[in-house]
């Protein structure tokens, strides 16, 4: 029973991390920690703006044309779409957008880290400020780059991550959650990272500066590339500073069989780079304690949904078993549950139809099953290299 009672008290400390990261944030906050202050730049960056794309036809166009229309000088934009062992009229239809298109056949050397290490070895990436990957599925606002430009000057020295979004928010309750998810992360907690100095995990639309790409190169092959890079830049002590006014939206998964694949790739996947990068975090002598803790935390979560059955089965194993301090224990686990609870209030009240986007809860209780059941089967195929491409649809013209 003692054996029983260190597991959970274990598990129970990992689902703990982000709430103490948390509180420490705060703690940094109210005592005056702010970003350190730099001297704006006289001149308009200049962007060198990747679009890595794998058979992408449906959705590219609907992306040339957000990055298009972009309210910033288009000879300080340079957009590359990345054709990667395409078998459709992927680089047919970035030619015809009139922007430059690198074709890459490797079949052997598949995946889109190392296609975008292959086209950063072809560019002039040292006469630009920065590099944003742009993910041919997702679509920009017009002032993206703008936001980008402003928000943090040298910008050749820095990373920054917008504001992630959802295309088809109103789609259906699936939809609707991984919205208010959304808000939750990039409209509160990171925007509250940032002002504590502490990093943000990276995702899509990221940018990093070239100064950073100098020093340390693009070094990450894993099918969770962003994790993975968020990791490294960290161990190293690199800021990754969330840009919130600056915004890009992909389509989410709206059913849960799209979703699976998707899912058990970035739990994989992360599991993976935690597993490589716990010591070197630990070790690093470049970041804070409260930035290590930040990272552990960032990097051991499983998302909401699974932290509630993960939380849930816990208290009940402790409370239904009885090992030694199981009362402690299980306050424990159920306390952990009230960060992921207000971030979710407080998201609501953020977004837009908020009842509608409440109604949507209403599937949570499935939603957090089959993100239990996922997460389950992902163990089986941990060490697995294999891809397995998230089902595609139509632009649909829902926000």
């Amino acid at each position: 029973m003692i054996a029983l009672s260190v597991v959970l008290g274990l598990l129970a400390a990992v689902l703990l991390l982000p709430a103490l990261s948390d509180l420490l944030s705060l703690v940094r906050i109210a005592g005056g920690r702010r970003p350190r202050e730099t001297r704006a730049s006289t001149e308009m960056p200049r962007f060198l703006v990747l679009v890595p794309a794998h058979d992408e036809e449906l959705l590219l166009p609907a992306c040339l044309e957000s990055l298009q229309r972009l309210q910033y000088p288009a000879e300080r934009v340079h957009i590359v779409v990345i054709a990667d062992n395409c078998r459709d009229r992927t680089a047919e239809i970035a030619r015809a957008a009139g922007v430059q298109c690198l074709e890459r056949d490797a079949p052997q050397d598949p995946g889109k880290p190392r296609a975008i290490a292959w086209a950063l070895g072809q560019l002039p990436v040292r006469s630009h400020d920065a590099v944003v990957i742009v993910d041919a599925d997702t679509e920009v606002d017009a002032d993206f780059i703008a936001y980008l430009a402003t928000a943090s000057p040298p910008l050749a020295t820095k990373v920054l991550q917008p504001y992630n979004g959802v295309s088809n928010a109103t789609q259906n309750a699936l939809t609707r959650m991984a919205a208010v998810l959304s808000m939750a992360n990039h409209g509160l907690a990171y925007v509250w990272k940032t002002r504590a100095g502490l990093n943000v995990p990276l995702s899509v639309g990221m940018c990093i500066g070239t100064e950073v790409l100098a020093k340390y190169g693009w070094t990450v092959h894993t099918i969770c590339e962003d994790w993975e890079l968020y990791a490294q830049l960290t161990v190293r002590g690199v800021r990754i500073e969330e840009v919130p006014a600056a915004q890009i939206r992909a389509q989410e998964a709206a059913t849960f069989r799209a979703g699976g694949s998707q899912r058990r790739r970035w739990t994989a996947g992360k599991l993976k780079v935690l597993r490589e990068h716990v010591g070197p975090l630990c070790r690093s002598r470049a970041i804070s304690v409260a930035q290590k803790l930040d990272a552990l935390a960032e990097l051991s979560a499983g998302g909401p949904a699974l932290h509630l059955c993960l939380a849930l089965a816990l208290a009940a194993a402790a409370l239904l078993l009885r090992p030694p301090a199981f009362p402690i224990l299980a306050v424990a686990l159920l306390a952990s549950l009230l960060r992921p609870v207000v971030y979710t209030l407080l998201a609501l009240v953020k977004t837009p139809e908020p009842l509608r986007a409440l109604g949507a809860f209403a599937l949570l209780p499935c939603y957090a099953a089959w993100r239990f059941w996922v997460a389950l089967t992902t163990l089986g195929t941990l060490g697995s290299k294999l891809w397995i491409r998230t089902e595609r649809h139509e632009r649909l013209n829902v926000r």
